[in-house]
């Protein structure tokens, strides 16, 4: 009996072994799979990490983009009306001349306030649209807003470096010189 329960107890101990094994061998199976999986995790977050980067980086170079867009549709649109500004300047000059000349003249009452009439509301317009006449005559020469057509003997010494007579007026748009007051400057 000795040698069953012996038996018994080996073929016990041979069972156990083998489920040990059985077991170690699914253990490392399963640190193998779960380590894999924490590789695939790792990959995945990688992958996800660089997609919200790189969405990132889109966006950013689309609000760029919808900015510099912007940006250039106005500098056209203010490009434009100078273009358009700067070519109504004659026009303004020349209301500007016979309007002094009907001014020198007898009678014409009607003509003299319907070149004055289309003068000020031409000047009004424009004022709206940002346009500003360039005072010169009696200031101090100044080469950001006056070009110099000629220079005269000034008649007084207080003259000397002044602006004597305008002989185009200038105008600034938005701040900036649309054309420089062509002056006479005392010498």
């Amino acid at each position: 009996m000795e040698n069953q329960e012996t038996e018994t107890v080996l073929e016990d101990v041979e069972t156990l072994k083998q489920q040990l094994a059985d077991a170690l061998k699914k253990a490392e199976e399963a640190e193998k799979a779960a380590e894999e999986a924490a590789q695939k995790a790792a990959e995945a977050a990688a992958k996800e990490a660089d997609r919200k980067n790189d969405y990132l980086r889109l966006m950013a170079e689309f609000d760029t983009f919808r900015r510099r867009t912007a940006e250039e549709k106005l500098e056209l649109v203010k490009s434009a009306s100078a273009d358009t500004i700067k070519g109504l300047l004659p026009v303004l000059d020349d209301c500007e001349i016979a309007l002094s000349q009907l001014e020198k003249t007898e009678g014409n009452e009607a003509a003299k306030e319907g070149v004055r009439l289309i003068f000020n509301k031409m000047t009004a317009y424009l004022k709206t649209r940002g346009l500003e006449r360039i005072e010169a005559k009696g200031e101090v020469f100044d080469t950001e807003f006056h070009e110099a057509v000629t220079m005269f003997p000034a008649p007084s010494e207080d003259l000397k470096g002044k602006v004597i007579d305008v002989a185009q007026t200038g105008y600034t748009l938005g701040g900036k010189v649309l054309r420089y007051a062509k002056v006479i400057v005392g010498a």
